[in-house]
């Protein structure tokens, strides 16, 4: 695999720890900042609403960017939103820091993706991304613990100047290892906003946006389940949250054979196991060594969705890929914000720590229902990958020099 994929994987490690450490750190914030966990929860929320909202946003504004440019462009941003949250001196002002965090990682994973599609040969596209998402499951073994024990020691600001730090660390790589790859001529606004008229990229932007939303209402409040409904002491968070991380990066292991393999069987297989998951998880919840299987179970077969739901917009879009592509982590992070708002919902209903799995589960049968339906309607049967595409003699070269 070209080194440029290493850079990527690096970016998204640091994306990865700063989306998913609240989680940890709910209890700590909603104790310092003087609101209730759930409330705290918006957090969450409002970091997904960041990436809903800069994902088409920003890869409209970038779409005649240079490649390397717009991702170094992007992680800037990312770090400035870090070190935003770090200052803020009230709720308000973090809502609005997570925001501003949240609002290039959409496009950074659009323009990475396509990006890591084109450094591989044909055939291995699938492969590349899901070495890039590496980088956000590894977070969750060793970014999300390491970030939540500091800032149960140090304060949950020390975390996110920590990740500011790691953001400048990614810029350093993204400079240094990945090659210039210009953008197309014919590739502006219109051309990419023409791709999600898409049938099948909008039913697989559904997909998402119910399928993940299933993991999300579970894990955005998994410290806490950690504490109150497994019967585990605050040190075991850690423990925990690195379980799940595991589990994604099982699971982001496997997608990508497999879904370069058969793509749509791995997404039909993934949801329903997801279902399947959440409903158990209340259930063994309440035995610990069972709650810790469930808690990998669930962090692999969620995970195992985001390679084939990222390359099946990537190829339903065809030659505009990078709006699609940055659009299904909108999907995702609307998932992300609906899951922990409903969790929160039922949590605060009175129905129990437990209660959002539940929750989750519904969610994820809606998504393989999308998932099915988009099947039956597919007619296109052509293999299931993104062509890489040279851009004329200046995107030859910079393979070259990759490889």
């Amino acid at each position: 695999m070209p080194l440029a994929l290493l850079a990527l994987a690096v970016s998204a490690f640091g994306i990865g720890t700063t989306e998913f450490v609240m989680m940890g750190l709910l209890p700590n914030v909603a104790d310092d900042l003087g609101t209730s966990v759930p409330t705290a929860g918006y957090l969450v929320s409002a970091y997904a609403i960041g990436v809903v909202l800069g994902a088409p946003l920003l890869t409209a504004v970038g779409s005649r960017v240079p490649r390397k440019r717009m991702l170094l462009l992007l992680m800037a941003l990312f770090t400035v939103g870090n070190l935003a949250s770090a200052l803020a001196p009230d709720f308000g002002w973090l809502v609005a820091g997570r925001v501003l965090a949240g609002l290039p990682h959409g496009a950074f994973f659009g323009v990475g993706a396509v990006v890591a599609a084109r450094l591989v040969p044909d055939g291995r596209q699938a492969r590349a991304v899901a070495t890039m998402f590496l980088g956000l499951t590894v977070a969750n073994i060793v970014g999300v613990p390491a970030a939540t024990l500091l800032g149960q020691h140090l304060g949950w600001r020390a975390t996110f100047l920590v990740v500011s730090v790691i953001g400048l660390g990614a810029m350093a790589a993204l400079a240094r290892l990945v090659p210039q790859i210009p953008v197309e001529a014919d590739r502006g606004v219109r051309h990419e906003l023409r791709a999600l008229g898409n049938r099948q990229v909008l039913l697989g932007l559904l997909t998402a946006v119910f399928g993940f939303a299933g993991v999300f209402a579970v894990y955005s409040y998994l410290s806490a389940m950690t504490t109150e409904a497994m019967g585990f002491g605050e040190s075991s968070v850690t423990l925990v949250l690195a379980l799940f991380g595991i589990g994604m990066t099982l699971g982001a292991l496997a997608a990508g054979p497999l879904t370069d393999r058969a793509l749509r069987p791995t997404l039909y297989g993934s949801l329903g196991a997801l279902a399947v998951v959440l409903v158990v998880f209340p259930f063994a919840a309440h035995v610990q060594w069972a709650a810790l299987v469930m808690v990998v179970l669930l962090g692999g077969v969620g995970f195992m969705t985001t390679t084939p739901l990222q390359m099946l917009v990537m190829n339903k879009a065809k030659d505009a890929p990078t709006l699609a592509s940055a659009s299904n982590h909108s999907a995702f992070n609307l998932a992300n914000a609906g899951g922990a708002w409903l969790g929160g919902v039922a949590i605060a209903a009175g129905w129990g720590w437990t209660s959002p799995a539940l929750v989750g589960a519904v969610l994820a049968v809606a998504g393989l229902a999308v998932a099915v339906t988009a099947g039956v309607l597919d007619r296109d049967r052509t293999p299931s990958r993104v062509v890489a595409r040279a851009a004329a003699s200046t995107q030859c070269k910079s393979g070259a020099d990759v490889h």
